[in-house]
């Protein structure tokens, strides 16, 4: 094994907003896969790259690992600081870290960027080998499970031999459930939230919108672009577009409602923006296109349109046949993206299945981002799922 098995500790120099129970300063590593990898589409790289952050000390039995799996829009980076200057930690620092749900004083925590990311990870945006270019849209096209397998590869080169829990939302949710149908005597535990077994024709419909405003970007140059430039516009559109699917509108509403912003006047005609909620978007989008990369938006967002339990595995009772872990499965009342039903038909094919599977409905007006946002409860289950010996059904009204 080499130096990747414990997170390097904090220096003496902690951020200005380091708190208790923080894991401190984290350095990202890169694994690089150095073999042939074979896509689901019969596609083959020569090898790849996956950026992924540690938290917490590997036991001596290697079996004490609890891996982070992220959305869409998510990357490795999801608890500490990078640097005393960060303005924000890592995406689920309020879950993970000493004492915290996810405690790093009893797990070694995992987290990698996803295949067909552009966070360090091997993705579109990365050189081709071949042609010493930007692979754009001559990168072969990923799945959720070419996600798992590559995770897998990573895991395997720490010496992890047992997951104690894999753990994820939306499209990590589906990462999760992935990681327990393909490697049942590796998982002990699955926590799925905020996901599906597979997206409605709205969630696809939303997704598609955002492609075409990408594509229909000139400086998209069918894939075609410099690592600093690239389609701007249609990526800030299609940001703009899909955080809205990620929230409520109780929670837009009473964020934002019909103000106006300070400069705006009351009956300006222009198309400036006007209300708050105009800037907001603006500057969800202008934030994201400084950290993503549009190509990796189109081939992950068409990995979600295709993932399908269902459709793989004959039934969504087969896809959970074999699954050996403890599975919980957490659903929002808000979440219009992926709903309440949706998690729910999960629990029940499990259940059906004959597998050990909770469901926990929680009551907030926070939208499909519910589950990256501070919940006590929240906490609370996941850590009493992570510490129960046997499991425990939350709520039988499923």
């Amino acid at each position: 094994m080499t130096d990747d098995i414990e997170v390097e500790p904090a220096t003496q120099t902690s951020p200005r907003h380091l708190a208790p129970g923080d894991v401190g300063l984290v350095t990202p590593r890169d694994f690089v896969y150095s073999q042939p990898f074979t896509f689901k589409s019969g596609q083959v790289i020569p090898g790849f790259t996956l950026r992924y952050e540690t938290y917490g000390t590997l036991s001596a039995t290697r079996d004490n690992v609890v891996l982070i799996c992220h959305a869409l829009s998510g990357d490795h980076h999801c608890a500490g600081w990078h640097s005393p200057d960060d303005r924000k930690p890592g995406w689920w620092n309020n879950l993970i870290g000493p004492g915290k749900a996810v405690d790093t004083g009893r797990f070694f925590v995992v987290c990698a960027n996803v295949l067909g990311g552009c966070q360090g990870s091997t993705g579109p945006s990365s050189t081709n080998p071949e042609t010493g270019r930007p692979y754009g849209v001559m990168f072969p096209f990923v799945t959720i499970r070419d996600m798992v397998r590559s995770q897998k590869l990573l895991l395997d080169h720490l010496g992890v031999v047992e997951l104690q829990a894999v753990i994820g939302g939306s499209m990590g949710g589906m990462l999760a459930l992935l990681f327990g149908i393909e490697y049942p005597r590796f998982v002990r535990r699955v926590v799925a939230m905020a996901t599906t077994a597979r997206e409605s024709a709205q969630a696809i419909a939303f997704n598609e919108v955002g492609r075409q405003a990408i594509m229909q970007d000139p400086a998209w140059n069918h894939g075609d672009y410099p690592r600093d430039s690239g389609p701007r516009v249609g990526l800030a559109i299609a940001r703009m577009m899909a955080h809205i699917t990620y929230v409520s509108d109780a929670s837009m509403d009473r964020k934002f409602g019909r103000r106006k912003k300070n400069s705006a006047h009351a009956d300006a005609y222009t198309f400036e923006p006007q209300f708050e909620v105009e800037g907001y978007l603006r500057y969800q989008g202008q934030s994201f296109i400084n950290r993503f990369d549009a190509n990796s938006y189109l081939y992950i967002t068409r990995a979600l349109d295709q993932f399908d339990l269902a459709h793989a595995y004959g039934s969504l009772e087969g896809a959970f046949s074999h699954v050996e872990a403890d599975t919980l499965v957490v659903g929002f009342t808000s979440d219009w993206l992926f709903p309440p039903e949706q998690n729910r038909a999960l629990t029940l094919a499990l259940l059906r299945a004959g597998k050990r599977a909770s469901y926990a409905e929680l009551a907030t007006d926070l939208g499909h981002d519910s589950f990256l946002l501070e919940s006590d409860e929240l906490y609370t289950l996941i850590r009493g799922f992570l510490e129960r010996d046997q499991p425990y059904v939350f709520d039988y009204s499923i």
